[in-house]
């Protein structure tokens, strides 16, 4: 389409428009205080999960969320508000060291680059970000603020009974005070155990060829996400975040937000909240025990075999001679998995016997201990308790290897195979003949007496593992003395990333900082912490850098922070929009960050995000999805030059609604860019020398009773629609709008200046543009659109006053007649029988009968 005329001079406005709101800082927004700050304005906090900015550029995909939230910041600043629309960039990471290592340019540069073609992407597309807000998680005036917090983590512990984060040095205080003869070692021993920030010995999916740490969701089939190279799982000292102290409150606070019930659920579930009991399991002939955790502690009596993790510590103690071959066979063969793929439900089940025993501690009975990979270290306790007859994985498990099946549950009806259910105690001794709930309570205290157990609460959440032995990620504001960690100064952050020449990993658990040995080194024997952050750390607090990004004093003003982030509601952030891949773990290590700043008094709001509104995905022509390897991915530069930036941002929503997902059209671009047309028509028309001027029918004419209820009917149901986000419906509507005036000879100018309005939150570049031409006319049209008020609607428009009546003829559909609503029954019924339908039906009859309902049926009986 590039080489036909365009249907209207797009080309020559939407350039001029982008330029003039970058130089007027047009969506500029002050914060309390400053020059132009109005607090009389409610806010309106709107934000986008900011992009990782690659290479690729953006597809057609990435500016749906953009333009949603663009067109609600756009409508709210109309309906008076103080709007925050802020972009920034998450632009540390794995795939531009990658990019590096591979061309030998520093990763900086890359970013550097990428940003650079993501915001011209963006700002082509007329997006109202306010870019004097703009944030760089690469940024040393940035990432200082990231390590900063990372110190109040490693300075502050969880304490349990008022549960809430507290400063260390209180916790050192109280420890003093307690334990006056304590020796500084053992003291710093005990302040570790209870930092928020530690460092622990963790299994790790260890990718040798990347050189780093990878989290389970980085790992697929065995191979790394970015590039596919073989993962391992091995022992690593790791720094670890203490998340699981805040699960309860992570799960809890999540009712008071506005987010989709399925995230909620999903959020949940990774969290894994369940009540139970721990129960210890005696070795024979040690000292030692194993300690399970389970939610139906009632089914003891049916545990007839038990499986702990591969890595569990005790599985070489345990372990026969004859089946020490096979157990290690077996361990190296599992250190090849994910998490995800040792857990994954479908797969075959696989295990290897140790040879060895444990005492069941209810009936003194041996059970035999096996190791199987869907047993995992980092939940619970790394080992269970199978009950063959009351779970369907340890009844699949038993089923394959011959092991007992010992019903210990009755249900109330009988089933096939496993049973799961709450039912009636059997076989079960003490137990016998309580319901589950009794029988939970009753062996609970039985354990708790004889000290064999104790009623517990556990979670599938496990602490944040986060280290990575990367070179491109915020280095640790930590350094190492006499083989202890200790924290930097705030003075000395930030911790810049040494310059590097080689940045590829260094074929040991060594992280390519270690090569920067002028920087690892420090005087009097101190060593940096060679480890960096992951990315996760960047992007779990920048909502609060775009309040004050400039300010070098503090993390957030706080009166920047109390105004934007109050309101009165848990979060801050009234709509937050970004795709369902983010539903767990962006959000849960955001939500974590912020409490333990709430609880230290950095923030205002227990939360961070008030309303969740995830965007569906955007497929391919081919209803696939986008890709590269499929040659189906289509980008914004093509659309904006052929149709532009106004059609894109109309056809990504009027495609359906914005949360679900849908095929793109190239048949659907055209058919917005016809209407965007028809709207400038509206008020241009071309001379005979092909240039636009305005069109002789605009009039400053009073609307009629029918166009004046088009109109309120408009400003009413797109009010509405925007702020149910229901984009796709509100352009539907404005199309009719468009379609009622074009017909008319004598255009009204209030009318389109009504629709204008309406559309500038949609097609900024092309409303702005009439707007302009139509004031050198019309002196209603002063100023800048997007400065104008927010129309309001007029009940007294929409009252239907007339009504349309289905006419029958003995039951049967003769003709439809329209009367005024409320018509008395006499005139109805000489309406109908005046109908042209009706009168041939009724010819040469006679009328025996007419029944009137109201404003909706007349039937005439004849014969």
């Amino acid at each position: 389409m590039s080489e036909r005329r365009k249907q209207y001079p797009f080309p020559d406005f939407e350039p001029k428009w982008q330029r003039i709101w970058g130089e007027q800082k047009t969506f500029r927004v002050a914060n309390p205080g400053e020059p132009g700050f109005d607090p009389a304005k409610p806010k309106f906090y709107v934000m986008d999960m900011f992009p990782y900015p690659s290479g690729e550029g953006l597809h057609v995909g990435h500016p749906e969320g953009y333009t949603a939230t663009d067109i609600l910041s756009r409508y709210k600043r109309m309906r008076g508000f103080n709007v925050l629309h802020p972009m920034g960039w998450d632009a540390f990471g794995l795939p531009a060291e990658q990019y590096a290592i591979k061309t030998g340019q520093h990763p900086s540069v890359t970013t550097a680059q990428n940003i650079a073609r993501f915001k011209g992407q963006l700002t082509r597309i007329g997006l109202s970000f306010d870019w004097s807000r703009e944030v760089n998680t690469t940024d040393p005036s940035y990432f200082r603020w990231t390590q900063w917090i990372f110190l109040q983590l490693y300075n502050s512990w969880f304490d349990p009974v008022k549960k809430k984060a507290r400063p260390i040095a209180e916790l050192e205080a109280e420890r003093k005070a307690a334990h006056p003869d304590e020796s500084a070692e053992d003291r710093r021993e005990y302040l570790d155990q209870h930092r928020l920030a530690y460092v622990a010995e963790a299994p790790v999916n260890w990718c040798p060829q990347l050189g780093t740490v990878l989290a389970n969701e980085e790992v697929v089939d065995g191979k790394s996400d970015v590039g596919g190279f073989p993962v391992v799982r091995r022992p690593m000292r790791q720094w670890m975040l203490r998340i699981t102290a805040y699960a309860d409150r992570l799960q809890d606070e999540l009712s008071g937000l506005d987010w989709p019930e399925s995230i909620k659920l999903l959020q949940r579930n990774w969290i894994g909240r369940s009540e139970g009991s721990e129960v210890d399991f005696r070795l024979p002939r040690r000292k030692a025990k194993i300690t399970v955790f389970t939610t139906r502690p009632d089914t003891l009596f049916g545990a007839t075999y038990m499986v702990l993790a591969p890595e569990h510590e005790l599985v070489d103690k345990i372990t026969t001679a004859a089946q020490r071959a096979a157990v290690d066979a077996y361990r190296n063969e599992v250190a090849q998995k994910s998490d995800l793929e040792r857990t994954n439900l479908a797969k075959e089940k696989t295990g290897i016997s140790t040879g060895g025993f444990a005492i069941n501690p209810v009936n003194g009975q041996k059970v035999p201990i096996w190791i199987a990979d869907y047993v995992l270290s980092s939940y619970g306790t790394g080992a269970i308790m199978a009950v063959p007859a009351h779970d369907e994985r340890d009844f699949e498990f038993a089923r394959k290897f011959g092991l007992e099946i010992r019903e210990v549950v009755e249900p109330p009806n009988p089933v096939e195979g496993c049973f799961s259910g709450s039912g009636t105690a059997i076989n079960s001794d003490f137990l016998n003949g309580l319901q589950t709930s009794e029988a939970k309570a009753r062996v609970i205290d039985w354990l708790e007496e004889r000290g064999l157990g104790k009623r517990s609460v556990n979670y599938k959440l496990r602490d944040w593992l986060f280290s990575r032995q990367r070179y491109w990620g915020e280095p640790f504001p930590i350094v190492w003395r006499d083989g202890h960690h200790e924290a930097l100064a705030e003075t000395d952050l930030p911790v810049i990333p040494p310059p590097l020449d080689d940045y590829r990993p260094t074929g040991t658990i060594e992280p390519p900082l270690s090569k920067a040995k002028d920087w690892v080194q420090l005087p009097g024997g101190v060593r940096r912490e060679l480890n960096t952050m992951p990315q996760w750390a960047g992007s779990c607090w920048y909502y609060l850098r775009y309040i004050s990004p400039t300010d070098q004093q503090r993390l957030v003003d706080a009166d920047a922070e109390r105004y934007w982030m109050g309101g009165g509601k848990p979060g801050g952030v009234d709509l937050y929009v970004g795709g369902t891949e983010h539903a767990v773990l962006h959000l849960l290590y955001a939500r974590f960050w912020h409490k333990v700043l709430f609880d230290l008094g950095y923030v205002s709001t227990v939360e961070p995000f008030q309303r969740l509104v995830n965007q569906g995905m955007i497929l391919g022509e081919d209803n696939q999805k986008m890709s590269k390897s499929r040659g189906n991915v289509i980008g914004p530069d093509e659309i904006i030059e052929d149709y532009g930036a106004d059609s894109l941002r109309l056809y990504e929503m009027f495609m359906g609604p914005l949360e679900a997902t849908k095929p793109w059209s190239m048949a659907g671009v055209e058919g917005v860019y016809r209407f965007l047309a028809r709207v400038w028509r509206l008020a241009m028309t071309e001379n005979q020398e092909g240039a636009w001027e305005l069109s002789p029918n605009l009039s400053e004419v009073e609307p009629g009773p029918q166009q004046k209820k088009v109109i309120h009917a408009t400003i009413k149901k797109v009010t509405e629609d925007v702020e149910a986000l229901a984009f796709n419906t509100a352009i539907s509507q404005m199309m009719i709008y468009v379609n009622t005036f074009t017909t008319a000879e004598r255009r009204p100018v209030t009318a389109l200046r009504t629709l204008l309005i309406l559309l500038n939150p949609f097609a900024p570049h092309l409303s702005e543009e009439l707007w302009e031409r139509l004031s050198q006319r019309f002196p209603t049209f002063s100023g800048q659109i997007s400065q104008q008020a927010w129309p309001v609607w007029d009940d007294t428009y929409l009252v239907e006053d007339e009504v349309e009546i289905i006419v029958q003829v003995n039951g049967k559909l003769r003709d439809k007649i329209t009367v005024q609503k409320d018509l008395d029954s006499k005139a109805v019924e000489e309406a109908a029988l005046a109908a042209p339908k009706v009168k041939e039906s009724t010819a040469g009859k006679t009328v025996r009968k007419i029944v009137v309902v109201p404003n909706r049926v007349v039937n005439v009986v004849v014969s």
